[in-house]
């Protein structure tokens, strides 16, 4: 039994190194669920480990996104779950196997269920857009009256953090590159926009907070925004919530700055994060998307047999909204 699927056997360009063909179809192994996929979620750090990131095995098949419906369970696993729709988490973390294909097993959690009335293409955003943005959230505690500066406002992570921001209370400052993604970010409910290529964003800040700098920060590029924090834009005792960065990677940060200001600074890699703090966040997440709490955008839809042309999309960043995989059975 063979399914289609989409692979890489090298590091390279998308052109280069992806291949779409026929692959032997996955059987669950006991405490697993196999899922037909529907949808499979391309997020950029799935194009940086096609680029960069060692392989660890023969091929990988890509993307840890993804949405569908169970068809068969391994030993262990409840067989009521078969005919469960339901959306992926980590499913290439760590193993070859991710979305980027008809069918894909993984352990019988990392298969959450999907309410109902959401459809499949959103369930394909929400292992790591949906997580990332609800874990910052959590860890910026109680936001009510707060200020929060949001990095890349209308990025797919920041598009929900904005919402989830709103929700609780805060104003949220976001951070934007063009007038549309400022269009998108304020749809989302983000209270001020700032053109980070053109504006002076300390500058934009403390005039927005009154000259004390915002209350915390949830950043997607820490290689920035430590330079910031040395010149004011975070308040004393603020909280800076950080989950990714653009290069270098290596990055200096000023102690005394950091030490005379009491800052609070998290880091959390949403692959990594401890089953305590993912469970909450997946049945919060799992209870907005059935209350209908949050706006999806699906910025391009492809095929498995355009999975190149969609990594080349998220690589030039220029597209708002989630790219996704449509896969047809």
């Amino acid at each position: 039994m063979h399914m289609k699927a989409a692979w890489y056997e090298k590091n390279g360009t998308a052109r280069e190194v992806m291949i779409v063909g026929e692959h032997p179809t996955p059987q669950p192994a006991a405490g697993e669920v196999r899922v037909a996929l529907h949808c499979s979620g391309v997020n950029p750090s799935d194009v940086k480990s096609r680029m960069a990131r060692p392989l660890g095995g023969p091929l990988i098949i890509p993307h840890s996104d993804g949405a569908g419906i169970i068809d068969a369970v391994g030993e262990g696993v409840d067989a009521s779950r078969i005919g469960e729709r339901v959306w992926t988490w980590n499913a290439q973390w760590q193993r070859p196997m991710g979305t980027a294909a008809e069918f894909v097993c993984l352990p019988s959690a990392q298969a959450a269920h999907l309410p109902d009335a959401v459809s499949f293409q959103t369930g394909a955003c929400m292992g790591i857009p949906g997580l990332t943005a609800l874990r910052a959230v959590h860890i910026a505690g109680d936001v009510k009256g707060k200020s929060v500066l949001v990095t890349g406002a209308s990025s797919a992570v920041g598009h929900y953090v904005t919402q989830m921001l709103k929700q609780l209370g805060a104003t949220v400052i976001g951070t934007v590159g063009s007038e549309a993604k400022a269009a998108h970010a304020k749809a989302a409910g983000a209270d001020h926009c700032l053109f980070y290529k053109t504006e002076d964003v300390v500058a934009r800040v403390k005039a927005l907070t009154g000259g004390t700098g915002v209350d915390a920060i949830i950043d997607m590029d820490f290689s920035t925004t430590v330079q910031w924090m040395a010149q004011g834009v975070l308040r004393p005792h603020g909280h800076l919530i950080c989950y990714g960065s653009n290069p270098p990677l290596d990055i200096p940060v000023n102690f005394r700055v950091m030490l005379f200001n009491s800052f609070t600074l998290s880091f959390f890699l949403i692959y990594d994060i401890p089953e305590d703090q993912r469970e909450p966040c997946v049945l919060t997440l799992n209870d907005m998307l059935k209350n209908h709490q949050l706006v999806h955008s699906i910025g391009a839809e492809f095929t498995l047999d355009q999975v190149v042309h969609a990594h080349e999309t998220v690589e030039a960043g220029k597209t708002i909204g989630n790219m996704v995989i449509n896969i047809v059975h």
